[in-house]
């Protein structure tokens, strides 16, 4: 027994030391941030920001924030958090969803806006990795001349180097479980990012990253799909009427995205739905929808080139008027404070990388989005006897693993007032895995109210999927119901049961 604990103990230190040659060969720029321009004194939790570097010669440059947990960091899972878009910044998930900072948009005028702390921060519970991704994504950037094109299989592997370069660099949070998780079309990389970590891992790449699951919310299954649920989920809201609803089922024979141009049956009450539907904001329903002042002096054109061009600008003169002032106009903070010059020496933002203003969603990258479904993926993973909680705006998996067992767990969450991925999607591609019903539907509460509904699925008595959504939330649901979203994923991390 001796004899088998050294040679235990030998291992353990040959691999630690493995761990440290490769973390300094692959020596990426990383900086603990303690105070920021808009926030009062010291920072009360630890913050780094850095850059890893990927590519033959390292060329493509991924900024990254990551900010450890608030708990017990080396206990707590460790959360590699994927932005919407493609081309949306993960400070934008930082500090409008689920991370510790916020802005405090009621004393806002223009200049640089304050901070406050969030708290419904899921960094209480666990520590969370922000990416900026792909390249041309936030600060991250290419340092030749060449242009960039990325796509859906490229931002795959690079998530997957990118974690284990960053555990290389992080050698005290191998040992930690992680979780991959994401919203809108973030939430779509996420099943093809752990299937990459588990073909890596099976590959015997290094580290080994102890996977324990993911969460997706709000995201698509397929484009097509996507876009077909929309209608379906319209009635539902009551947006539009039954005849409408029925016409265009029997006409377009329930195909209502590319629908034959000859059917104009079909075509007329597309035409009616759309005009019932165009003026709402499909992020949320009920949210009034972000619109153009009205034009004055014949000058439409001017400010529609204002809000392509120039969000800052367009954002600030909306606010003055209240009457078209809408929710998600509160992005404005996040323009005016990342484009200041003493934030970006804050973070250690390289001089000179960022040509252009930073965006928060940078909508000109030149992406190719080539994987038109990932419902593969999930089956994949359940049947590699994974645990999966489902719920529809946010989905947040966790792994169980024991030497050659491992069973891996599922969040699937949906905002119910999203039109962007409606939850009727959500529920379609799940039902089409031909899972097992274990738990019926029932209400989710918090503080004693009903904060959504839930349901339980299983296959082969190996693999579980829980859906589940937040009432009243939007395409982002942490962003309107953090309180809530907050519970559900400390429930899930905790293995507990919604």
């Amino acid at each position: 027994m001796a004899e088998c604990l050294s040679l235990l103990k030998l291992r353990r230190n040959v691999y630690a030391l493995f761990l440290f040659i490769l973390a300094a060969a692959a020596a990426d720029e990383s900086h603990i941030v303690k105070s920021l321009p808009g926030y009062p004194g010291t920072l009360p939790f630890k913050l780094e920001t850095g850059y890893i570097s990927l590519g033959e010669n390292g060329e493509r440059q991924l900024f990254y924030h990551f900010a450890e947990s608030e708990g017990d960091p080396d206990k707590d899972p460790l959360l590699f958090w994927i932005t919407g878009g493609p081309g949306c910044s993960g400070f934008s998930a930082l500090v409008y969803e689920i991370g510790p900072l916020a802005f405090d948009f009621s004393t806002f005028n223009g200049s640089l806006p304050d901070l406050v702390l969030s708290p419904y921060s899921w960094t209480k519970i666990a520590s969370i990795i922000f990416i900026d991704a792909p390249v041309g994504t936030g600060f991250s950037y290419i340092n030749t001349s060449q242009v960039y094109t990325s796509s859906d299989t490229k931002s795959t592997s690079d998530y997957d180097m990118f974690l284990r370069k960053w555990l290389l660099n992080h050698p005290s949070f191998v040992k930690n479980r992680l979780y991959v998780g994401g919203d809108s079309y973030g939430g779509k990389m996420v099943p093809m990012v752990a299937l990459e970590i588990v073909k890596g891992n099976e590959a015997g790449l290094q580290p080994r990253i102890r996977l324990k699951g993911y969460l997706t919310g709000n995201s698509p299954i397929s484009t097509e799909q996507t876009l077909n649920e929309r209608i379906p989920y319209a009635h539902r809201m009551a947006l539009i009427s039954d005849e409408y609803y029925e016409r265009a089922r029997r006409s377009c024979k329930g195909e209502y995205v590319n629908p034959d141009p000859n059917n104009y049956e079909c075509l007329h009450v597309l035409q009616l739905i759309e005009e019932c539907t165009n003026n709402i904001n499909d992020k949320h329903i009920l949210v009034p929808k972000c619109t153009l002042p009205p034009p004055k002096d014949d000058d439409f054109t001017q400010r529609r080139m204002i809000i392509e061009n120039d969000p800052i600008d367009f954002l600030l003169m909306s606010k003055q008027e209240d009457a078209y002032w809408c929710l998600l106009n509160n992005h404005v903070t996040s323009y005016v404070w990342a484009n200041d010059p003493s934030v970006q020496e804050a973070l250690y933002v390289r001089k000179g990388t960022i040509k252009d203003d930073w965006k928060r969603c940078n909508k000109s990258l030149l992406y190719e989005r080539d994987v038109e479904s990932v419902l593969p993926h999930h089956q994949l993973l359940l049947h590699k006897g994974y645990e999966a909680l489902v719920y529809r705006y946010l989905t947040v998996p966790h792994f169980l693993c024991c030497w050659t067992v491992c069973n891996y767990v599922f969040l699937v969450s949906s905002g119910d007032h999203d039109m962007v991925v409606p939850y009727t999607s959500t529920v379609k591609w799940i039902r089409g895995l031909n899972l097992t019903i274990e738990d019926e539907w029932r209400p989710w509460t918090v503080d004693g109210q009903v904060a959504g509904y839930t349901e339980k699925y299983k296959k082969n008595d190996l693999a579980y999927l829980t859906f589940a959504t937040v009432k009243g939330a939007g395409h982002t649901a942490p962003g309107y119901m953090p309180e809530q979203c907050f519970a559900m994923a400390k429930r899930w991390f905790s293995l507990f049961p919604l």
